[in-house]
């Protein structure tokens, strides 16, 4: 139970910071800035790994979930309870800040600034990314693990820092389901759920192709 606990906290400091920003940015008229949601993503992340990576593996993402079964690092007996873990917290984050701000009318939502095709290729590329650090550092030896935090949060600033205004960024199904049922903004929430969880699956094949080579050419 500690581990689905720690998924519930980690995912709702994820999507209450995160979505909280953007709404803040939105109240404020723009105090934060939107270098500041990339920057408020990509620590919140990272200081949840260090927080609680050593207790749940730190996933906060169903995509990641996913993708770590499907590379057998990950039991399949946990999966479905890691992501109604991931769910429940995403969503008392966002009915938490429907609470505080209930005239904001997206709740921080991922939505398309153009066309469906566009944010599909993007979330799929970042989350692709994303993944592969993800596959590399959370997986690797002792002294990768110690920087897995500083690695996964800088990719995901850097990834919400030039893709944000576009596609949201979102690279996370539950980060962009919660917000968008809450707000009721769910034209294009297929985007956020197929994209991330394609662009991850694929991060994993590629992986063991450049694992074996790595292993192949050491030999």
């Amino acid at each position: 139970m500690n581990k689905y606990l720690a998924e519930i906290i980690g995912t709702f400091a994820l999507v209450f910071c995160g979505t909280g920003a953007i709404i803040i940015n939105q109240e404020s008229a723009g105090v934060i800035t939107h270098s500041g949601i990339a920057i408020t993503f990509g620590l919140i992340v990272a200081a949840m790994i260090y927080t609680l990576g050593d207790i749940s593996g730190a996933h906060f993402n169903p995509a990641v979930s996913i993708a770590f079964w499907v590379a057998n690092v990950f039991p399949a007996k946990q999966l479905l309870p890691y992501i109604i873990s991931q769910a429940i917290g995403a969503f008392i984050a966002s009915l938490t800040l429907h609470y505080l701000f209930p005239l904001n009318k997206t709740l921080g939502s991922t939505l398309p600034a153009g066309t469906d095709l566009q944010s599909f290729i993007l979330e799929f590329i970042l989350t692709f990314l994303l993944m592969l650090v993800i596959m590399r550092v959370a997986k690797g030896g002792k002294e990768q693990g110690l920087i897995a935090g500083i690695a996964i949060g800088s990719v995901v600033l850097l990834e919400a820092m030039f893709a944000g205004p576009i596609c949201g960024a979102s690279m996370n199904p539950i980060r962009s389901i919660a917000p968008a049922i809450v707000s009721g903004n769910i034209q294009s929430l297929w985007v956020y759920i197929v994209a991330p969880v394609s662009g991850a699956l694929l991060a994993v094949f590629s992986y063991n192709i450049l694992r074996k080579e790595l292993t192949s050419i050491s030999e």
